[in-house]
Formats: structure tokens, C-alpha cells, sequence
């Protein structure tokens, strides 16, 4: 069975881009671990409550097939972390599936992962992307080889179905 880590902020995650992306993989067959720098029960912008499985620090990459940034204001959280950057870029060596959706596409730019990749981003984040070498194109999703990213809540459903694509 194929497995999938969905990484949320501790607050204002978002929570479509969650609860959409995590039920397509889990009707789909896929194993969703849900992981955040704490296992207390995290709180979505839109006040959905989700206890992570693990914590991101606890995340090995060899035995992912995919690793997921959800978006929100609170990822941010993750935008200079080392860790989420090793854990992106490790995924990329790995040749694994690397995406996120929203302003998170900012941590895969600020891994470095992005450069000379068509990828979006909500439009707060297209300065940044564009910044670290990314190929902006503001379409809702976009997949560059193993890397997918969605551009916010309303792209939830089309992410978690071109996730679905790119794992099969």
C-alpha cells in the first residue's frame, strides 16, 4: 500500500485542502499519514480539528511515496524550516512525489526544489517562487515530473485527484 504524509501547521492550516486531498487518497486505497511539529490536536483556519499521526521529525522519506505540504496561513511555519527543506529535497532524490498546495509551495521555492520547475502558488507566494527560480504559471494545479502543486482551496479536488494520477 502506497503512503502519503500530509504535513499541516499546528494553527490555521487550511482546511479544505486537508480534508479534500486526505478522503480522495484514503477512497482511493492510499495509506494518509497526517504529521506536524506536535501530535496535540491541530486547528484549521476554518476551525477543523485533526490529531497528526506523527511528528514531522519522525517523517523517513525511503518509506513515503509522497510527502505533502498543506497550505494556510500557518504553514508558514515551515517556510525557513531546515527540516521541512531536507525532507522536500530528499523526496526529489528520492524520486518520490513532492507537493503542496496554497502559500506552501513557498517551502519547496525556499528548499531550492523549484528551480527551472512549472509551479504555482496562491498569488501572495508567485513573487517568491519566481524569486527562487520557479517557472510560475498560476494554473490551479500544476505537475513538473514528481513535484504537483495546487494554488488554494478551490483546487483542492483537482490536487488530490492529479495526486492520485501522479502515484498510480
Amino acid at each position: 500500500m502506497k503512503k502519503v504524509a500530509l504535513v499541516i501547521a499546528e494553527r490555521e492550516f487550511r482546511d479544505e485542502e486537508y480534508q479534500v486531498p486526505h478522503r480522495i487518497l484514503k477512497e482511493a486505497g492510499f495509506s494518509v499519514l497526517t504529521a506536524s511539529t506536535s501530535t496535540s490536536t491541530a486547528v484549521g483556519k476554518l476551525g477543523l480539528k485533526v490529531r497528526p499521526d506523527t511528528l514531522i521529525s519522525d517523517l523517513k522519506p525511503d518509506e513515503l511515496d509522497a510527502l505533502v505540504f498543506i497550505g494556510g496561513g500557518g504553514s508558514e511555519q515551515y517556510f525557513d524550516d531546515p527540516l521541512a527543506h531536507r525532507l522536500a529535497s530528499a523526496m526529489v532524490e528520492l524520486d518520490r512525489v513532492l507537493g503542496a498546495i496554497c502559500i506552501a509551495p513557498v517551502i519547496l521555492a525556499k528548499a531550492k526544489v523549484l528551480e527551472g520547475k512549472k509551479a504555482t502558488v496562491f498569488p501572495d507566494g508567485a513573487s517568491i517562487l519566481k524569486q527562487y527560480g520557479a517557472d510560475y504559471t498560476g494554473s490551479d494545479v500544476e505537475i513538473d515530473g514528481k513535484i504537483i502543486t495546487g494554488n488554494g482551496p478551490d483546487a483542492a479536488d483537482a490536487f488530490g485527484r492529479s495526486l492520485i494520477r501522479l502515484l498510480s
